[in-house]
């Protein structure tokens, strides 16, 4: 059976991690703008903080085992036209962003690996 290969992914590390800030947060999502510096960088919010429109994708609805609701994964159109034919993996590292992302008091950040999938 032929499996599609997901667009988005976490690795484990930053799977703890969302369980983590879900049960402090609630309800998470994931946004990637094209912006520079940390706006290059998935920012995760409470589900809904950040307005998502027409200049927005919706790429994922993650499933992450112990998370009672799917974490949607969005980027902005105009990055996802540059990073369409690759697989996103969202992993954890030390540091701190310079966004409002809900990891920054952790002592980590989100960031984002890419693989180049078939077109």
């Amino acid at each position: 059976m032929y499996q599609e290969t997901p667009r988005v992914e976490l690795t484990p590390q930053a799977a703890d991690l969302v369980r983590r800030l879900r049960a402090s947060h609630g309800p998470l999502m994931f946004h990637q703008s094209g912006g520079c510096c940390d706006g290059s960088a998935p920012m995760c919010y409470p589900d809904g903080e950040f307005r998502t429109g027409g200049s927005d994708v919706l790429l994922a609805e993650l499933e992450v085992e112990g998370v009672a609701e799917p974490v949607t994964f969005w980027m902005s159109r105009s990055q996802y036209e540059v990073w369409s034919h690759t697989r996103l993996i969202v992993d954890v590292v030390p540091g701190r962003g310079s966004g409002f992302s809900l990891e920054a008091p952790e002592g980590v950040r989100f960031l984002t690996r890419s693989r180049v999938v078939d077109a």
